[in-house]
């Protein structure tokens, strides 16, 4: 009651809503806010109809994502006390499938985090693991599975490290990763990848004190990349025939099967395979491809198959990629590689809704038979939406080595308080650390130079005041600002014309 009090008082006052370099987002004047809205609920009802429909888990992340940003459904009330100027700010979804601002928050915020707090000051280079197609719906629909491929690769990485450093005389070396396991592509498509941060050396017992570490420095090569690629190409597919997953056929090949058992998840499974596939799983195109634009332009360009690429290899349908090395005084480097490594799976500025109702998905480079961007029917789009979404408890970034949580050696890697400054020089106000997450204000500062907590109009700090999620309060003081109501909840699904039914007449 005291906080509401406190905003029906502050609330007699118009205020500007946005200071200069800041723009609250509206996520409902964007197309893929619009087409969830007016398309998802005649997609779950036709899924329905046909089978057991979607996972709970998929139907509240599209839910919820209806909700992320919407003043209608409550807010945070940022209030200026010098001036009594203040600002609106919706909560969000924090969903992790499709939302691109919660998953831009979390981008920035676990980028900063690893800069600040988790990545020691050593070279680092990123390592981007591509599996066949069957398998990556395999990881995709098992997590264990996907456990189990990580802890190969990073197995195979380990060895080579420590045999680098044996040779140099140092013994009992400790790598450090940390993996970020994509799910998604460039084409709005399911496509299971592993990107790791591995550092560029290992840690070995200090001479000086044998229970703390010391850096040792390498330097990796175009062989180093093809041997644990060729150690994960073995590796992998001998845990898949323990696991029953490979059966070898007439021809001497190894198909991987579809997964299985569970018949809740049929409609998952379904739409997970034809995402990988670039193709359409349910209503009149199903099993057709995707549409595409500009294709037919440009003739297909010779494969690159024999083309060699610096830092990469190629063991049958495995593809390893570690060109990228960052130097240890490059930090700024280091947090934009971490965003790159975690960014949300949709860009909203490339979905845009065309003329004749139909939904068009740029590309971010065109392709080699000259593709631009892919055509969704709305069902369509709302399909690859859906198996975009993660299963819920499955982690998306894993700890590996020396940065593993229980790791003996952790302590001593990870930056310290007193090296923060030098390594990182990103603090919060006061001196003081912050231990868990960073504040959403110091991410817009970081991020984006934008001083939401400092006032516009008289240069002051801002504060928060309250959060109002009471719905007397909230619809009274957005009737005051006059801002919109509507709290965009999903469109119901048409029903059929009354002149098509037989009674009509």
């Amino acid at each position: 009651m005291r906080s509401q009090r406190r905003v029906a008082h502050g609330a007699r006052k118009q205020p500007a809503l946005e200071p200069p370099g800041y723009s609250r987002r509206r996520p409902e004047g964007t197309a893929l806010y619009g087409a969830v809205r007016l398309h998802m609920r005649a997609f779950l009802d036709g899924l329905d109809e046909e089978s057991a429909g979607l996972p709970a888990h998929v139907q509240r992340e599209l839910e919820s994502y209806l909700r992320c940003g919407i003043l209608a459904h409550g807010f945070v009330r940022v209030w200026c006390p010098t001036c009594k100027d203040d600002l609106l700010v919706g909560f969000s979804c924090q969903g992790r499938g499709i939302c691109p601002s919660c998953g831009g928050r979390r981008m920035a915020d676990t980028a900063a985090r690893w800069v600040d707090r988790v990545l020691p000051g050593v070279p680092w280079r990123q390592w981007v693991l591509t599996v066949p197609f069957e398998l990556r719906l395999w990881m995709a629909w098992n997590p264990a599975l996907m456990t189990d491929v990580l802890s190969v690769f990073q197995r195979a990485i380990r060895r080579r490290l420590r045999l680098m450093a044996r040779a140099m005389g140092h013994r009992g070396g400790q790598h450090a990763s940390v993996t970020v396991v994509q799910r998604f592509g460039s084409a709005l498509n399911l496509n299971v990848h592993l990107h790791s941060l591995v550092a560029e050396g290992v840690w070995v017992p200090s001479t000086a004190d044998p229970a703390r570490p010391q850096w040792v420095p390498l330097r990796l090569g175009q062989d180093d990349v093809a041997a644990v690629l060729a150690a994960v190409d073995v590796e992998v597919t001998r845990l898949l025939v323990e696991r029953g997953l490979l059966a070898e056929d007439e021809d001497g090949d190894v198909p991987l099967g579809l997964p299985d058992g569970d018949p809740d998840r049929a409609v998952e499974l379904g739409l997970m395979r034809a995402s990988i596939a670039l193709r359409v799983a349910t209503g009149p195109r199903a099993g057709q491809p995707v549409r595409r634009v500009g294709a037919p332009s440009r003739p297909l360009k010779a494969s690159s198959e024999g083309r060699r690429k610096r830092m990469h290899a190629r063991s049958g349908a495995f593809d390893l990629h570690a060109a990228v090395l960052v130097r240890r005084s490059d930090r700024q480097g280091l947090e934009r590689l971490g965003r790159y490594l975690l960014r949300p799976a949709i860009a909203t500025d490339r979905l845009r809704l065309r003329g004749d109702g139909r939904y068009e998905y740029g590309l971010r480079r065109a392709w080699s038979d000259g593709t631009t961007a892919l055509l969704f029917d709305p069902h369509e789009l709302m399909e690859k939406l859906a198996a975009l979404v993660p299963i819920p408890r499955a982690n998306l970034v894993r700890y590996h080595g020396v940065l593993a949580p229980a790791a003996n050696w952790r302590r001593y890697v990870i930056p310290q308080a007193d090296e923060e400054d030098r390594i990182c020089g990103h603090r919060a106000p006061g001196g003081r650390v912050p231990k868990d997450r960073t504040p959403w204000s110091q991410l817009l500062r970081r991020a984006f130079r934008v001083q939401v907590l400092r006032c516009a109009r008289c240069g002051n700090a801002r504060r928060i005041l309250a959060e109002v999620t009471e719905p007397d309060a909230v619809k009274g003081i957005l009737e005051h600002l006059g801002l919109p109501l509507d709290t965009e909840g999903p469109v119901p699904t048409r029903g059929p014309p009354l002149a098509d039914l037989p009674w009509a007449s």
